[in-house]
This record gives structure tokens, sequence and C-alpha cells, in this order.
């Protein structure tokens, strides 16, 4: 296959490295890289499969600015809601593509390991389920494709579980045990599988590789980037800060913008975001800890 990456940051070369493996790809991103095969978005649009690895909340502006539809197939690798209007990225695609023509891929990949070439699973889910399985079928040996038709709750485990992780860096920062954690993170599994009941996806895509799977290594590691904003607000540093020290997105925090206004707007009973919401707006993490365990 002859595949296009749209997006150079650490997830964007990651994929890149492993469609490598089987396939003719290139990749390009906003400002120019010294990677292998870097080429121009025009050059790159012409490609009939490609792979968008762009921050959730600049998608919308990107594919009314950037992108010439051509017929071509995609696979989103972004997580996230957009903060903005409260939509899933499949919504904010559908407004310019055929959904026929997207696939979402989710699943435990921490983007250091995938270009390790460390042995994963990954999911592709999309309504189409041929192409899902054209995608899963290019993912290199060392990665096992899964495939299925729940893109909703795929794109709602992989954005939540960014939120879960931020409260369980939190949790490890002020330490408070592996109990406290373990807990925090299987209570994090009901609570986004009810957000995602809530808008039709199916539970067992909660307790699959997309859902559990990618919940339990992001909110469990110092490689997740969520997880480390977590530590630093349990250190109280400003949210300016914590992304200074960063030096990239955390998804995490848009999301629990976005939780926050669904909730309240749907009235759906999200402890654990509302409480990552407070701490994002200055309350104090041991009182959100307290708040939690007797709300």
């Amino acid at each position: 296959m002859k595949i296009a990456i749209i997006g150079a940051g650490k997830w964007g070369q990651a994929l890149y490295h492993a469609f490598s493996q089987k396939n003719s790809v290139v990749i390009t991103s906003r400002h120019k890289k010294d990677i292998e095969n870097f080429v121009s978005l025009e050059e790159a649009l012409d490609y009939r499969y490609i792979v968008i690895a762009i921050p959730a909340q600049s998608i919308r502006e990107w594919l009314i600015e950037k992108f010439i539809d051509r017929g071509q197939n995609i696979l989103v690798a972004s997580k996230g809601i957009e903060t903005s209007t409260g939509a899933f990225l499949n919504e904010v695609y559908g407004e310019f593509v055929s959904l026929d023509r997207v696939a979402f891929i989710s699943g435990p990949s921490f983007a250091l390991e995938v270009q390790k070439s460390l042995p994963t699973a990954l999911k592709i889910s999309s309504e189409n389920m041929e192409l899902a399985k054209i995608y899963a079928n290019a993912l290199p040996n060392y990665i096992k494709g899964y495939i299925d038709s729940d893109v909703i709750g795929a794109e709602v485990a992989g954005a939540y579980k960014n939120v879960i992780a931020i409260a369980s860096g939190v949790c490890d920062g002020l330490e408070l045990g592996n109990n406290a954690r373990a807990s925090l993170i299987s209570r994090g599994l009901v609570e986004m599988t009810r957000f995602g009941e809530h808008f039709g996806a199916k539970v067992d895509t909660f307790l699959s590789l997309g859902g559990a799977g990618d919940l339990f290594l992001t909110a469990s590691s110092t490689l997740s980037r969520n997880y480390r904003v977590g530590l630093g607000l349990a250190e109280r540093k400003s949210i300016e800060t914590i992304l200074n020290e960063l030096g990239e997105v955390a998804e995490g925090i848009p999301t629990t913008k976005a939780l926050f206004n669904i909730a309240k707007k749907k009235d759906i009973y999200l402890p654990i975001a509302d409480e990552v919401y407070n701490m994002l707006n200055g309350k104090e993490p041991i009182k959100c800890v307290n708040d939690l365990l007797h709300s």
C-alpha cells in the first residue's frame, strides 16, 4: 500500500515507522522536518490512503484550511472531543467527508514503544469494515490488529482515558497508594462506559484494547503526558508551567472541559471528570480527593 502520514509529532512519526515496515509511506507536517520521505502536504493529499495524526482541537481548522477532498480513505490517529462544540471527531470529519471512508485507530500504544518495534495490539474501528480490514492488514508484524464497527465507543474511550490519566497522576503525585490508584482507574472505566453508553457505544468496547487496555496503560506510566499533567497538578504547578515542561499537547486538558460541558447539558454523572475539571480550574487536589470519596 501507499500511505501518507499527516502530522509529524511523536505519534505521527511512530505510525510512519510502523506502517513503513510493509508499505510505501511518506510523511508531512506543518513545519518541514528532517525525516526520510518527507513530502509536501499537496503531495501527501494525492495518496489514496492517509493517516491524520494532528491534535484533536486543530482538526476542524485543518480540514477547512488545508484539506482537499480527493476521495482519500482516512485513518484518524487523534483522540479527543472538540471543546468548542462538544462534537466527537467522527462528527467533525463527517462534515467534510463521507464516513465510509474514515476509520479510527485506538489501543494501548506509547509512541516510543511503537517506534522501537515492540509488540502491541491495536484496534481499527470504522462503519466500513472492509476499510478497517485494509488498515489493519497494513500494520507491521509486531502489531496485532483487530477490527470493529463501534466508532463512537473507540472515540469515547480514546478521549476519556486521558482524563482519567490526569486523575491517576494526581493520585500518585499525592502518594495516595496503589489501592487508591486501582480504585480510581476501575471507577474511571465505569464512568467512561456510562458516558459512552449515553451516546450509543457498546459496553464491550470499554473492556477491549481501546477501552481498558489503553486506560490501564495511559493512567499508570510517566510515558503518558496526561499522567504527567496529573503529577504536576499534585505539585500545585500551574497549567502553563506543566505544559511548558511537557513541550507537547496534552489532549486530556481540553477533553476534560468538553466532558464537563457535555455532562452538564446532558445530565450525565461524571464525578472523576468533574473533579479533574475543578483541579484544572484551581481547586486543591486533596480537596478533590476528599470530595470524590464522599460523593
